[in-house]
């Protein structure tokens, strides 16, 4: 059955106005502000082939950088199309045939496991900074500037903002 999806577009550039028009009638595409995201929406059977015909449609038309779905998977992943150098995809395929898997299961650990790293060091940081302010400061007057700061923030942020 084939179903709309969802794909987000990010480009290596902001698009620019000659560019979004010369896209054809029929693919409507949304753009960020800074014409560096679009959002479209695409027939396919699955979210990899929306995608990748998206890539095909678009790719000499736009300086796409990476094409992901919006919403997560029934695992909770979204999926990323990146068009790669011809050395690096063989650098992946190598690697990948190394370590018996398939190049897309190569790079999705990396990926995932990059991404966890990254997470880990900010809670890190995080906390770092949290046990310095402890330090010269009590936890209750660390938590009231905490949610003044918050609570102050969430009043100044404009509608659009997530």
């Amino acid at each position: 059955m084939t179903r709309h999806h969802a794909v987000e577009i990010i480009l290596t550039r902001p698009a620019a106005p000659g560019e979004l028009q010369r896209i054809p009638h029929g693919m409507p595409l949304a753009a960020s502000a800074d014409r560096t995201r679009l959002m479209a929406v695409q027939r396919a059977h699955n979210p990899g082939g929306a995608l990748h015909l998206l890539r095909r449609r678009l790719d000499s038309r736009l300086p796409i950088d990476v094409l992901t779905t919006h919403y997560p998977n029934h695992r909770g992943q979204v999926l990323l199309n990146v068009a790669l150098e011809r050395t690096t995809a063989a650098a992946i395929r190598q690697a990948a045939a190394v370590s018996e898997q398939r190049p897309q299961d190569f790079l999705g650990q990396r990926v995932t496991a990059a991404l966890a790293r990254q997470e880990r060091d900010r809670l890190r940081l995080l906390e770092a900074r949290l046990e310095d302010l402890l330090a010269h400061h009590t936890p209750e007057e660390v938590l009231a500037c905490a949610a003044d700061t918050l609570l102050s923030r969430h009043h100044r942020r404009s509608p659009t903002a997530p």
